[in-house]
């Protein structure tokens, strides 16, 4: 029998009482401590573990779209392109993650969904984050976080500066295109309405992509986000449907039906529309 391989015989660090170490730096006790149960039942570790790695991938989408507004804002389009991407990739992780959920049963969840409370998926501010960012300002979701000071400071500040798409119909009117209201806009809080002088400034560009590339680039990429973070929504809707059936959420939402309604929530409406007419 061979013997066992040893990583200090190739120079691998093996003792860590004065250094930092991998558990040190990710803080992993704070983490792996993080997880209490209010249950004997076996699947609440995989709901909590579901939900809480689920906003880790969601702090990161908030910390890269924040970049990528910045980004465009100083013309810098190849950063925010690398930017947008990651945020896609982050909605695959996102989605992918349901399939896991979706592993429990409704008999499984029963066992501990009383322990619940009234907390809710639909509370989580990082996702409001996620949509303010992205430009659905829907202002009565500021409610649910009234509590919490400190957090309706973070997403009011969202909720002051051009969103996501903000900045690219800004980017537009740069660059010589007619997006009508929205060039004036200096008023960022409220919903801005869908425009047909931006559907026809995105035909222009979509017409003529070598004309127009990092435009063209940019307008993919949102679709690119858009689509990504549609598959994340749905699959949140038949995960919740196969679990829990046609029940009321634990916050009071109508549960299948709320997240059925937010399926037809669009963030970068024009982009959509200039294929029909193109």
């Amino acid at each position: 029998m061979s013997e066992r391989y040893d990583p200090a015989a190739e120079g691998a660090e093996m003792r860590f009482e004065d250094r930092m170490a991998y558990g040190d730096y990710l803080r992993l006790d704070r983490v792996l401590d993080a997880q209490s149960p209010l249950s004997d039942a076996h699947d609440e570790l995989l709901f909590i573990i579901q939900h809480q790695t689920s906003e880790l991938w969601m702090k990161l989408a908030v910390h890269e779209l924040e970049s990528a507004c910045a980004a465009i804002a100083e013309d810098r389009l190849p950063h925010a392109f690398k930017m947008l991407a990651r945020v896609t990739r982050i909605m695959e992780q996102l989605t992918g993650a349901w399939d896991v959920l979706r592993t429990m049963t409704p008999s499984e969840y029963t066992q501990f969904r009383e322990t619940l409370g009234q907390s809710s998926g639909f509370q989580s501010w990082q996702y409001r984050a996620i949509e303010y960012l992205c430009g659905n300002h829907n202002l009565a979701m500021l409610r649910p976080h009234a509590h919490r000071p400190e957090t309706l400071e973070r997403l009011e500040s969202i909720l002051a500066r051009p969103s996501l798409y903000d900045e690219a119909l800004l980017l537009l009117a740069r660059g010589g295109f007619d997006v009508g209201a929205d060039a004036a806009r200096t008023e960022w809080r409220t919903q801005r309405a869908e425009s047909d002088a931006v559907t026809a400034a995105w035909a222009r560009v979509y017409r003529d992509p070598e004309g127009h590339w990092p435009l063209y680039e940019l307008a993919e990429k949102l679709v690119d986000l858009e689509d990504h973070f549609r598959r994340w929504r749905f699959n949140h809707v038949t995960t919740v449907e196969r679990v829990i059936g046609l029940k009321r959420g634990t916050g009071g939402t109508g549960g299948v039906s709320y997240l059925r309604r937010m399926l037809e929530v669009e963030l970068f409406p024009e982009l959509w529309r200039v294929r029909t007419v193109l």
